[in-house]
């Protein structure tokens, strides 16, 4: 089989994180272009409202679970595949944000971390891997562009980011002999309740609408990386291969983290 970008003919649209934000926006702009959505995310009634506002009548399926439980999101996809159809792409995307500092230092902030960007990308990909290694398939995972760099404040989160990009690089050698298309979303600062926390100034700033359009238009054109704004993504990249004396003394001064 060869790994390429799924159409809606071949089957659901998974996306996990859907109750708001990226996730839910990308629901949104896909159901526009055809395809038929399972949203998953924790909370029930947000994943209803999802359903009521789409723009297709009975386009958005709510299939609510906590992806840190690996029993359960294997049992969800058993029993929404038994019911409406084989998934056949997968966009990967729950996720949670804390900002840490080294005072206190607060472990559980990092476990949970842990437990939710990468524990729960694990558990989704050992739940949808298994019938698209059979029919074929194409998985996006969300990561960040900060985990091209360590940056103030982000040692849980950025941690778990970089993690993320080195699982869906190594996966995808395995991918592309197997029949599954496996993708990186790379997105800078959005929109979103997570970003709304934020009380620094964030550069090139996108409107969520804008970002879910940019990962619709990857998802369709097949390209491993989806990442953006791409000014901004390019300086991080740019940074990440300076000497770190160079890198550390740029970040202090343009983040004030002296």
């Amino acid at each position: 089989m060869v790994a390429r970008p799924q159409k809606p003919s071949d089957g659901l649209f998974w996306i996990t994180g859907a109750s708001s934000g990226i996730g839910r926006e990308l629901a949104l702009e896909c159901v526009r272009r055809g395809w038929r959505v399972v949203a998953t995310a924790r909370r029930a009634d947000e994943l209803e409202a999802l359903a009521r506002a789409s723009p297709i009548p009975n386009a958005i399926i709510p299939a609510p679970c906590d992806v840190t439980d690996e029993v359960a999101i294997r049992a969800l996809v058993t029993e929404v595949e038994a019911r409406h159809g084989r998934i056949s792409r997968a966009f990967l995307n729950a996720g949670v944000f804390y900002p840490v500092e080294i005072e206190p230092f607060d472990t559980a902030k990092y476990h949970k971390s842990f437990a939710v960007n990468l524990g729960g990308v694990v558990n989704a990909l050992g739940a949808i891997v298994p019938g698209m290694l059979v029919h074929g398939g194409q998985i996006a995972v969300n990561a960040s562009v900060a985990g091209y760099t360590g940056m103030p404040t982000s040692a849980a989160y950025g941690a778990t980011k970089a993690g993320l990009i080195n699982m869906v690089e190594s996966l995808k050698f395995d991918g592309d002999r197997r029949g599954i298309l496996f993708q990186l979303v790379n997105p800078g600062f959005v929109e979103t309740p997570a970003t709304a926390q934020n009380a620094f100034e964030m550069p090139y700033l996108m409107p969520v609408d804008e970002a879910a359009r940019r990962i619709a238009d990857g998802l369709d054109d097949g390209r491993f990386e989806i990442f953006f704004p791409r000014r901004f993504a390019w300086q991080l990249k740019f940074l990440a291969i300076l000497p770190y004396r160079v890198y550390f003394w740029i970040m202090k001064r343009s983040t004030g983290a002296h």
